[in-house]
């Protein structure tokens, strides 16, 4: 499943945006582990914090000036949120660059990691870092859809419940561009209604 990953990123065209005076610049890593059953590692970010307080998400941030691209700032940042070294990352390549509801241009690296890596959530921003199989996603096992309009579109994005933890927003949508990628037989569609979607009004 790895190699397969790897082949499809290598040839995949994300829609990336350029940097824009609008949206203040934002990189995420999205780790996979080497390994037979490759694992994405997330984190659960720490209560009270100014933004996505107590949600799940990839470690990442905002752009330092100091950073000399979006791969920086996401090696950077996991270093800093998860104690992740930068050397024990292979980059492979981004994934779509999103606009948050926080107005935030945020660009995902895929990243492969070892899968013994001891993580070290920074106290300050990170409750618990933990990860799942990419299989579990393969069946779209999601509890909701959420139905979010942005940009005169609407999207219909799924909730996954994965023990403790609730996986949605923009993290899901990065999840779902992922599994998309991955799996032959999985074509999870954003711009169309589940079968089961209810509209409340």
């Amino acid at each position: 499943m790895l190699d397969e990953l790897l082949l499809r990123m290598r040839g995949y065209t994300p829609r990336l945006l350029p940097p824009a005076d609008a949206y203040p610049e934002a990189a995420v890593l999205v780790p996979i582990t080497r390994s037979d059953e490759p694992e994405v590692v997330l984190t659960l970010r720490a209560d009270g914090l100014s933004t996505h307080s107590g949600e799940v998400a990839f470690p990442g941030g905002r752009r330092d000036a100091e950073d000399v691209d979006l791969i920086r700032t996401a090696l950077r940042e996991a270093q800093e949120e998860i104690g992740l070294p930068p050397g024990l990352v292979e980059v492979v390549g981004p994934l779509s660059t999103l606009i948050s509801r926080h107005g935030i241009q945020v660009t995902p690296y895929v990243g492969v990691v070892p899968d013994f890596v001891e993580y070290e959530a920074n106290d300050g921003e990170i409750a618990a870092v933990f990860s799942v199989p990419l299989a579990f996603f393969r069946d779209d096992p999601r509890e909701t859809t959420h139905r979010i309009d942005y940009l005169g579109k609407s999207f219909y994005v799924p909730s996954y419940r994965y023990g403790e933890y609730k996986i949605w927003g923009l993290t899901a949508i990065m999840l779902v561009e992922l599994i998309n990628l991955v799996f032959d037989d999985v074509n999870i569609d954003l711009h169309q209604p589940p079968e089961h979607f209810i509209k409340l009004n």
